[in-house]
C-alpha cells in the first residue's frame, strides 16, 4: 500500500517554488486563525455599531450634529476606532487569502503581505485622521 502511493505522488506535477511547505509561511495557519478571530470581532462591533448607529436613533440615521456628539462619547470613540482596525484587517486578510489561493511564490507573497499590511497601517492612519476631526468640530 505504502509502495502504490509513492507510485502515485511520484506522477504528480512538480513545484518546489510553489507548494514547497518550508517555504511558505513559516507559521501555516496563522493567517486562517487571525481572519478567523478578527471576523468574531467584526460581528461582536458590527452589531454593537448597527444598534447604536440605526435601531436606537428615531428615524433609523443620525444626523451631523448627533455624530459629532455620539463619536465624542469617551466609550464610543474607542470602539469605533477599534471597529476599523479589526474590519480592515479581516477584510485585507480575506483580501490577502484570494490572493494566494492563486499558487504564489513565496516571494512573491512575502511581497503581498508587505503591501497589504502597508495599505491596512495608510486605512487606519486615515481613519483616525478623520476620527480625531470629528471629536475636534465639538
Amino acid at each position: 500500500m505504502a509502495q502504490h502511493s509513492e507510485d502515485l505522488r511520484a506522477d504528480l506535477p512538480q513545484h518546489p517554488d510553489r507548494w514547497a511547505p518550508e517555504e511558505r509561511d513559516t507559521l501555516p495557519g496563522v493567517g486562517w486563525g487571525w481572519q478567523a478571530l478578527t471576523g468574531v470581532g467584526v460581528l461582536f462591533l458590527v452589531t454593537l455599531h448597527m444598534i447604536a448607529n440605526h435601531f436606537v436613533v428615531s428615524g433609523g440615521l443620525r444626523d451631523y450634529r448627533q455624530v459629532i456628539d455620539y463619536i465624542t462619547n469617551p466609550i464610543i470613540l474607542p470602539l469605533e476606532t477599534l471597529f476599523l482596525i479589526v474590519v480592515s484587517w479581516h477584510g485585507l486578510l480575506g483580501l490577502r487569502a484570494v490572493i494566494f489561493d492563486f499558487g504564489l511564490t513565496a516571494r512573491a507573497e512575502r511581497t503581498v503581505t508587505r503591501v497589504l499590511v502597508g495599505v491596512w497601517v495608510i486605512t487606519i492612519v486615515y481613519g483616525i485622521a478623520l476620527l480625531a476631526i470629528l471629536v475636534t468640530r465639538r
